[in-house]
């Protein structure tokens, strides 16, 4: 393992494109007129961020160049961007309970239903791929599940208090990164039996990041998540709601670590092991549905 730099991650000092104006207008489209008519605008959207979003562009032809195991050009960045764009704009309505919209299905539903039985809540476990709002949406509905979700929400301020305006409740149940009360939140939330959602495929900054290798190449990963996961004792379920194209969505849960499988002060060579088992989890599915992992950032050492 090494120590990471003190400085920033890319993630978190990259200006966000767009404005909350034009979110604001999205968010107007949609609801006002409907998901289809919504829908028309996204090439164009997609098409101007292909051609002017170098930076974006570049991390997107990168990964996919390993994920499709062959050089990507711009009509793969494309469709990448465009996938991006459809779990964002379905956002909107599953924030607003429009489960009738779309059509889900889910593989290791069972795994959520006997942890629910035992209420001894639960991390579920996932990445920057696909719609986590589809996973909490088919949720709520299939298993009546109710998911606290952590997120760092500054690099993503202007569309979060937007998309928060469109259902209060739901985003209430965002635990934010980096206050000194996060963890005992996290805690107290699953001591009352809720799934607490976690993406360990970004890193902040002085964590230490454990090298693995992630579609051909070396890549960094934070192990705090996994520390984190270690200290809280309950079940840890690997997520994943891919876009499917339409308003189709598959979804899969499997069980990650049982009570007692962390152990509590994990050695360098064991939490190794974990995070390498984490990131093959995401390579599987990567290359299962290569378009969806929306991490538009340079991991590769």
């Amino acid at each position: 393992m090494k120590t990471a730099a003190v400085d920033l991650p890319e993630w978190r000092t990259r200006k966000e494109q767009g404005s909350a104006f034009l979110y604001r207008v999205m968010v107007w489209v949609s609801l006002g007129l409907g998901r289809r008519a919504a829908r028309l605008i996204l090439p164009f959207a997609c098409l101007y961020f292909t051609v002017f979003s170098a930076v974006s562009r570049a991390a997107s032809k990168r990964y996919l160049s390993l994920a499709l195991s062959r050089p990507a050009g711009l009509a793969d960045v494309y469709r990448h961007f465009h996938a991006f764009a459809s779990c964002m704009l379905d956002r909107v309505f599953l924030l607003k309970d429009r489960t009738d919209l779309f059509e889900f299905t889910i593989q290791g539903e069972d795994v959520l239903t006997d942890i629910l039985e035992r209420g001894t809540g639960c991390v579920l476990l996932g990445a920057h791929i696909g719609s986590f709002e589809a996973l909490r949406a088919a949720g709520r509905s299939a298993a009546g599940l109710r998911v606290n979700m952590v997120m760092y929400e500054e690099n993503a301020r202007k569309i979060s208090q937007v998309l928060a305006a469109i259902n209060p409740e739901l985003a209430g149940d965002i635990i934010s990164l980096g206050r000194p009360d996060s963890f005992i939140e996290i805690q107290q939330k699953l001591a009352e039996g809720r799934f607490v959602g976690i993406l360990a495929d970004r890193s902040l900054s002085g964590e230490r990041l454990v090298p693995c290798r992630f579609l051909g190449r070396m890549a960094e990963f934070s192990a705090s998540p996994f520390r984190i996961m270690s200290i809280l004792k309950v079940p840890v379920v690997f997520m994943v709601a891919l876009y499917r194209g339409g308003g189709r969505y598959d979804i899969h849960f499997e069980m990650f670590a049982d009570v007692g499988d962390l152990p509590p002060r994990p050695s360098a060579a064991a939490l190794e092991a974990i995070i390498t088992r984490y990131v093959g989890r995401l390579e599987h599915y990567c290359r299962l549905a290569p378009f969806n992992w929306f991490n538009f950032y340079d991991i590769w050492i």
